[in-house]
């Protein structure tokens, strides 16, 4: 075998590893659904259904992935796994987490996962996934725990989840059922900094009892240059799992310390013109393989949320610190009738902190602008510290998002009854549940503004702005102790909770041939707790002095301390409710062959990004304006083919939808009120022959913003980031001693913003993975993650090509190479 062929044959086992990370223990039926589904013709549904059901008789669109299908796409991140599954748009930019998902055309007005939930073995991970800093992803890490990932777009996701009308992704956590053995792996990044060890191990105990864990260890700067070690952490994962007569019960926990680098968008050269732009790399800094992020900024000097001076570690990025614990069981109390309950606790908190480029421009300009003629920029430390910045060089002037998440503990429980009966020459499956859960959301905002030089490989340095007197303004690069190229906004304190309420019910009939269910659910919830900041205005006081070194004498930079009015709390005090139903039909036209329809309607409570904002919340009373700002409603049809025969799956759905949206973008500062329509066609297909695999997916969408009512100019444009067409390929062939595999995700062109002016090109990348097995037990493999090296754009800030032609955009990662050894015992 040739040395290029072995690299990528180590690719299996690492892919296998870092897909496997994204999945918690789940329910019996979802585990033995998990083991069952080599049989191709009777895969089960378990996700947002009222009981476990063949796809073929089920009404809704549903896709599966199994570890080694997931090996085949060489993920990085869970969000590159997601992006791997049919009408779902998933902008994998961001690193480990932070990332921007999406279903079927449905909005990404903000950030994070709005209408789509992220779920662990049945649970919301959190229940909201849009939370501002906190998107539900960063709390998920993958690791050899996964067993499968299933997703629901549309249909009875709106109504057997709240807070989810778009779709439901559900990671489905090994359990340890016939396993009786474990894994060992060590992962070495071979074209970039990552050193990682996994492990897993399950099997029985007794009989009726069985147990599995797993988790990871890792260390290193990750896939790009960075200049210190972003990506460190692990995690750990246990549960056990009793049967008895009639059901199941399972106690399981959870334990994630991990720290990674979240990526923002960063500086790129685009000429041209907005409708046919030209994206290439800035001098000195490569967009696919660089960052803001720097060995020579580590750490920044605050007032937290106490008004009192900290110094803070910024290198641990995405900082999540998860300790949960939780339950499942299933019981039998009569004949047909069968209880189900999940009820877990999880203690969260943890820290966002990444650069964010205000603005970029060359250093003369930069000087100008912020201190007038005479002006120059001075380096404040790295390896020319003291010598003046080149007038051309370019310079960020970087906002740190540095947001503390004190508190986003949840806790969920959900509780229901399924039972079969007779009804005529039919059968009935009525369901009956109540959904409970609060979830906080306790957050700081402590941003800094600071010059940062834009260089690559992780050496990029602070920058000290001189004044035309020789005065020094900046103090060793912080031009001020609040987000002054934000206009000094924005510093900010929630203390919230979030209570929600939900029964349910669903009724499935079936008559030979053909299924007919309908669901309901009814959620109502309170909002209360306080919100902090100058931004709420009514004379409320966020800019101070402060003498952060203690010399007696207050600097520019000092002068410019951002400060929580903590005196002057505005309350949060509203509750909601709201209705949703989803109805459907499938008919089953043969063994092979099936028809269905459905109609939904679904909503979305939305949480802290509706507040500081006094047309929203009245900000003495806390009072809701009303109630259409509480709720957001997502109306959706679609109807579809299924076909499975053998090892070949075809399905083809065909959909509408149309969704409200109220929102608030940090990055930005704009509010939203508008509301979407999409329509498009979902294809997805599978084959399977001897040691041959062979899927793919597409999905066109016919999106616009039909209403804006902050900026009717928008009405009538395609959303932001909204492709024509995005699609899937995966094709895997095995034998006895090896395993090749390669995927292709890709999108064609999208908007960088609802104006429809600056254009994102369309981009495909590949990633491929070889393991070869030399000894019984041994496999040896290497992945690479955009193996040709593809430049893709998934946002950018600017609308369009601005003067100096410098975008500040999110592309995916370059090339990365990883290898892998395993053993199993």
């Amino acid at each position: 075998m040739s040395i290029s062929k072995a690299l990528r044959a180590s690719s299996a086992t690492a892919a296998l590893a870092a897909s496997s990370f994204f999945f918690t223990t789940a329910a019996f039926a979802q585990d033995t659904a998990a083991q069952d589904d080599s049989a191709e013709s009777e895969v089960i549904v378990v996700t947002a259904v009222a009981r476990g059901a063949n796809v073929l008789d089920s009404s809704v669109s549903v896709s599966a992935l199994d570890a080694e299908q997931i090996a085949t796409t060489a993920p990085r991140s869970a969000a590159e796994i997601f992006r791997n599954i049919p009408g779902i748009r998933s902008e994998s930019s961001g690193g480990e987490g932070n990332a921007n998902i999406a279903v079927r055309g449905l909005p990404i007005a903000s950030g994070g996962s709005k209408f789509l939930q992220l779920q662990e073995d049945g649970l919301p991970i959190l229940e909201f996934g849009d939370i501002t800093f906190g998107n539900a992803d960063i709390f998920l890490r993958s690791d050899l725990n996964i067993a499968r990932v299933e997703a629901i777009r549309g249909g009875s996701a709106s109504t057997f989840a709240s807070n989810s009308p778009g779709g439901v992704i559900n990671m489905i956590s090994k359990t340890g059922k016939g396993q009786d053995g474990g894994t060992i792996q060590a992962t070495l990044g071979l074209d970039y900094d990552e050193k990682r060890f996994d492990f897993d191990y399950g099997g029985s105990l007794a009989d009726d009892l069985y147990f599995h864990m797993g988790g990871f260890v890792r260390q290193g700067e990750g896939p790009r240059d960075i200049g210190y070690d972003g990506n460190r952490g692990g995690q750990f994962k246990i549960n056990i799992t009793k049967e008895f007569t009639g059901g199941f019960i399972r106690f399981y926990g959870k334990y994630l310390d991990d720290r990674a680098v979240a990526y923002l968008p960063n500086p790129v050269q685009v000429t041209g013109t907005n409708a046919n732009p030209n994206y290439r790399n800035v001098p000195g800094f490569d967009i696919s393989g660089d960052s803001l992020h720097s060995r020579f900024f580590r750490s920044a000097l605050s007032l937290n949320g106490n008004n009192q001076p900290q110094r803070f570690d910024i290198t641990a990025g995405q900082r999540p610190l998860v300790k949960a614990f939780g339950f499942e069981g299933e019981f039998e109390v009569a004949d047909g009738w069968t209880v189900t309950n999940r009820f877990r606790f999880s203690d969260v908190s943890g820290s966002f902190a990444s650069p964010f480029p205000g603005s970029v421009d060359t250093a003369t300009n930069t000087a100008a602008f912020l201190a007038g003629a005479g002006s120059r920029l001075v380096f404040a430390n790295g390896q020319q510290a003291g010598q003046n910045v080149p007038g051309n060089a370019l310079v960020a002037s970087v906002v740190l998002f540095n947001t503390r998440l004190n508190s986003l503990d949840n806790i969920t429980n959900d509780l229901r009854i399924t039972g079969d009966f007779d009804v005529g020459s039919g059968k009935a499956t009525l369901t009956a549940g109540f959904y409970k859960s609060r979830q906080d959301i306790n957050t700081d905002w402590l941003w800094t503004s600071h010059l940062l030089e834009v260089r690559g490989g992780g050496n990029a340095a602070l920058i000290d702005l001189v004044g035309p007197t020789g005065q020094r303004l900046s103090d060793l690069g912080t031009v001020a102790y609040s987000a002054s190229f934000f206009g000094n906004c924005c510093r900010r304190s929630y203390d919230l909770q979030y209570d929600t309420n939900a029964p349910f019910a669903s009724l499935s009939l079936e008559f030979d041939k053909l299924t007919l269910d309908g669901s309901i659910r009814y959620d109502f919830g309170d909002a209360s707790g306080r919100t902090f900041g100058a931004d709420l205005g009514g004379g409320r006081v966020g800019i101070t002095s402060f003498d952060f070194n203690g010399n007696g004498v207050i600097s520019p930079a000092e002068a410019q301390t951002a400060t929580i009015p903590l005196n002057a709390p505005a309350l949060v005090d509203y509750s909601y409710d709201y209705f949703s139903y989803s109805f459907g039909a499938n008919y089953r036209v043969s063994n092979d062959l099936a028809v269905f329809a459905r109609y939904s309607r679904g909503g979305r409570a939305n949480a802290d990004r509706i507040l500081f904002n006094p047309n929203n919340v009245n900000f003495t009373t806390g009072a809701i304006a009303n109630q259409g700002l509480a709720v957001d409603f997502v109306k959706q049809a679609e109807a579809g083919v299924k076909y499975r025969a053998g090892g070949l799956a075809l399905y083809a759905t065909a959909f509408y939808a149309e969704t409200e949206e109220t929102n608030f973008e940090a990055t930005t500062l704009r509010s939203f009120d508008r509301v979407f329509k999409a329509k498009g066609l979902e294809l997805e297909a599978s084959y399977r022959t001897g040691g041959f695999t062979f899927s793919a997916g597409g999905t066109y969408t016919d999106a616009e913003i039909s209403r804006d009512r902050i900026t009717p100019a928008n009405q009538g444009n395609t959303p932001r980031r909204q492709a024509d067409f995005i699609y899937q390929l995966s094709g895997q062939y095995e034998q006895d001693m090896f395993t090749v595999g390669a995927n292709m995700v890709g999108t064609t062109d999208s908007f960088a913003q609802d104006d429809n002016q600056l254009v994102l090109p369309g981009f495909a990348q590949v990633n491929a993975f070889v393991a070869v097995r030399p000894f019984d037990r041994v496999q040896l493999s290497v992945n690479a993650n955009n193996l040709f090296d593809t430049r893709g754009f998934t946002e950018a800030e600017e609308g369009t090509i601005p003067p100096n032609g410098i975008v500040r955009a999110r592309s995916i990662n370059g090339r990365t190479i990883s290898a892998t050894l395993r053993y199993d015992f």
